[in-house]
């Protein structure tokens, strides 16, 4: 009898550290599965802008520096395989660029009226909402990561198998506003 208490003690432990374990396995997981859905949508935005360049470069072609600083942004963020740190920050360059070919494309009235111009325009915004849609759900499970391998006493499991904490996929704020808030009144 005095075998069964510490038995049943050590039966039940074990069932505790796998269940753990199994929670912080399916949420790494569910990390992962989220940041491939942010990389699908980055791969449509990074196949658009080259689009965009071209048209745009078909009405206003003395812009070569601010086309040129696009594709080199848009290249380095292809590239960008590093932690969610440098991919957002990469992001962001790329993201400016961009902005500031949009708002070249303002100044010219012909340009505004094509209609590839604003199908890309509008492919644009679409591509950005689902962007944002996707880093919400991606940082909602990193959130749900970093809680697991910070709180006691699944912390010390987590230590103890090798999870840690995951980035946040943060673009600054102003940056992501500008680019989505697309108008679309000039042309009503």
């Amino acid at each position: 009898m005095s075998l069964v208490f510490p038995l049943g003690f050590l039966v039940l432990l074990l069932i505790w550290v796998v269940a753990i374990y199994n929670s912080l396995v399916k949420i790494r997981q569910m990390v992962r599965e989220s940041w491939s859905g942010i990389d699908t949508e980055l791969k449509r935005r990074y196949d658009l802008v080259p689009n965009l360049v071209e048209v745009v470069k078909g009405y206003a072609a003395h812009e070569k520096e601010l086309f040129s600083a696009v594709t080199k942004a848009r290249s380095r963020a292809v590239a960008s395989t590093g932690d969610t740190s440098s991919q957002a920050r990469d992001e962001r360059v790329l993201v400016t660029n961009v902005r500031q070919l949009l708002a070249v494309a303002e100044s010219y009235p012909d340009l505004k009226a094509s209609k590839h111009y604003l199908d890309l325009q509008e492919e644009l915004s679409n591509t950005e909402d689902r962007i944002q849609a996707a880093r919400r759900f991606f940082n909602a499970n990193v959130r749900d990561m970093n809680t697991q391998v910070e709180s006691f006493p699944t912390n010390l499991l987590a230590s103890a198998f090798g999870f840690q904490k995951e980035d946040f996929f943060e673009v600054e704020k102003a940056i992501i506003r500008e680019v989505v808030d697309i108008s679309f009144t000039d042309l009503i």
